[in-house]
């Protein structure tokens, strides 16, 4: 507790502000500040306090509380381990750490993160120095990182957080995408390749991502890279064995683990491999794989049980799949089958509109007269924009009349409606989890939501945002996807923590109220006796909330 003194030196009373503190049970002196004496501590009483110099605003919330998660998870450690440097400024962890705080924060290039630093409160933590934060030793330390130390780092990372927070690893999810980037067509890669890109940027050339995330709130445990223009279920085959070996790494801290992936990782050898592994699986199948099991009708389905079905329907039996036998579900959802008619609908007036473009044009254009196989190529063309179904019932006539070529089409809807009775809304899993519930099998192949959702914030959010993407080399582009893995292992880790702490929040939600947190940085005047004095914006109740729940404190004299 602090208390006023008095000492006389020389005749003069001086006076003195002073804090004790029992130490081994014997009271101690631990500050002291000299005030004056009595006529200058009047003075500066009727002064009122000094007007400061300088005040800098930072953001606050979000930096310290991924600073927090991080600390527990010793990422700056683990990567140290694994990428030592000599010691001299900061170390590949810091600045590996410092760039995936940006990437979930405020994606930026890493010619900006410098400007984007010095608005951020992670000097408390990392006091960078201005030359230390140019691009090129960013650059420079990335390349301390190579694929081995990536893995390494990953597995170590993976351990300590399993540990640590308590991670339920029951049932994983895996799946894969692909991001464009800015590489030149004449530049080497292995890596960036043409071919089909899930963000509809075909004049770019893709990287692909594949990730094994958590059920428990989408936590990633393992990724990799891997060239664009490669078929998921090519990639599948690549990354399991590594998938296992993280499974054998983890296999102190559960029993049995079982991983949820959809169809377009299907092939018999992706199963083979699955199969003598010790994981466990739920897949989907195409419905090609079980014509039959489409035509089952409704009064063998059964309702599912349980608030988070909601009408839901299933169908079990076992059949032999992919070379074993297994049980597989068929589900059937209302919901589903409304969503799809509609969007069926929807394409099927598309094509209707591009075959009758096509017709009116033949019609209004007696002067131009395009061939027959012209006009059959036109057809080809707007047919290939429909889906496999859709080109099979419309029935198109391309004639030559004295007139020039016309186009006669009928959309057959009594077949589009037989495809949907048998198909729409329906979802066809397979697993070797025999013993699980009808309703287990579901909830765990729902879960693969997760992992969408983790990839359309990378593509499309402002927080953890892929892009931009600004490297030229694969080695460059690997250190990126690692940074941006990592990004999202802490905001998950950190939207977990409050939600155990009784704050379920979006990313969004949650990084939006952090980040508008910010740290007011007082300076007096030299010789004022005052110290620099930080103080934080009025805040929400919910912000407060946050705050409170990870620990973050409020004010504080720097």
């Amino acid at each position: 507790m602090a208390s006023l003194t008095k000492r006389k030196v020389n005749g003069k009373i001086y006076y003195y502000l002073v804090e004790s503190q029992r130490i081994n049970g014997k009271p101690r002196l631990v500050k002291q500040k000299y005030l004056g004496r009595a006529d200058q501590v009047v003075a500066r009483l009727e002064a009122g306090p000094p007007t400061p110099t300088k005040v800098t605003v930072a953001e606050y919330g979000g930096s310290m509380a991924l600073l927090r998660i991080a600390e527990r998870l010793r990422v700056v450690d683990h990567i140290d381990a694994v990428a030592p440097k000599r010691d001299q400024g900061p170390s590949v962890g810091q600045y590996l750490l410092v760039a995936a705080i940006n990437r979930a924060l405020a994606p930026t290039s890493k010619t900006k993160i410098a400007d984007w630093y010095q608005r951020t409160a992670l000097y408390h933590q990392f006091p960078f120095r201005a030359a230390e934060l140019a691009s090129q030793r960013f650059w420079d330390h990335m390349g301390y990182i190579d694929t081995s130390r990536i893995q390494a780092i990953e597995t170590r990372l993976t351990q300590h957080m399993v540990r640590e927070f308590g991670l339920d690893l029951e049932t994983v999810v895996y799946d894969a995408t692909n991001f464009y980037t800015w590489l030149d067509t004449m530049t080497p890669s292995e890596l960036a390749q043409r071919g089909h890109q899930k963000q509809h940027r075909t004049d770019l050339r893709a990287v692909g991502l594949a990730l094994m995330v958590t059920t428990d709130f989408n936590i990633p445990l393992f990724h990799a890279v891997y060239p664009g223009n490669r078929a998921d279920s090519q990639e599948f085959h690549t990354v399991t064995e590594d998938l296992i070996a993280r499974y054998r790494a983890l296999c102190d801290t559960c029993q049995s683990v079982t991983i949820v992936y959809d169809k377009g990782n299907n092939s018999q050898a992706n199963q083979a491999q699955i199969d003598t592994s010790p994981l466990h699986f739920v897949g989907s199948l195409k419905a090609n794989q079980v014509p039959d099991l489409l035509e089952v009708a409704s009064d063998h389905f059964r309702p599912l049980t349980g608030a988070d079905f909601g009408g839901v329907t299933a169908y079990r039996t076992e059949r032999e799949i992919l070379g074993e036998r297994r049980t597989v579900v068929v589900t059937y959802n209302e919901a589903l089958y409304l969503g799809q008619w509609q969007g069926e609908l929807l394409r099927l007036r598309r094509l209707n509109e591009r075959l009758h473009t096509i017709q009116a044009r033949l019609a209004d254009s007696p002067h131009r007269r395009p061939t027959v196989d012209a006009v059959q190529k036109r057809v080809d063309a707007a047919l290939a924009k429909a889906g496999p179904p859709e080109r099979h019932w419309v029935t198109v006539t391309v004639t030559d009349t004295d007139t020039g070529p016309r186009l006669a089409y009928h959309i057959d809807h009594a077949a589009c409606e037989a495809w949907g009775h048998t198909h729409w809304g329906k979802t066809l899993l397979f697993t070797d989890r025999h013993d699980w519930t009808t309703e287990q099998i579901v909830t765990a192949y729902r879960e693969a939501w997760h992992i969408e959702q983790t990839f359309r914030t990378m593509k499309q959010s402002s927080w953890l945002h892929w892009q931009p993407q600004f490297h030229w080399t694969d080695d460059k582009i690997r250190v990126h996807a690692f940074i941006c893995v990592l990004a999202v292992m802490l905001v998950h880790l950190l939207r977990r923590e409050c939600a155990h702490g009784g704050m379920e929040v979006s990313v969004a939600e949650l990084l939006e109220d952090l980040t508008t947190i910010e740290e007011v940085l007082y300076h007096y005047p030299a010789g004022s006796d005052l110290d620099a004095y930080l103080t934080l914006t009025e805040r929400t109740e919910r912000q407060q909330k946050l705050l409170d729940l990870l620990a973050i404190p409020v004010t504080f004299t720097k």
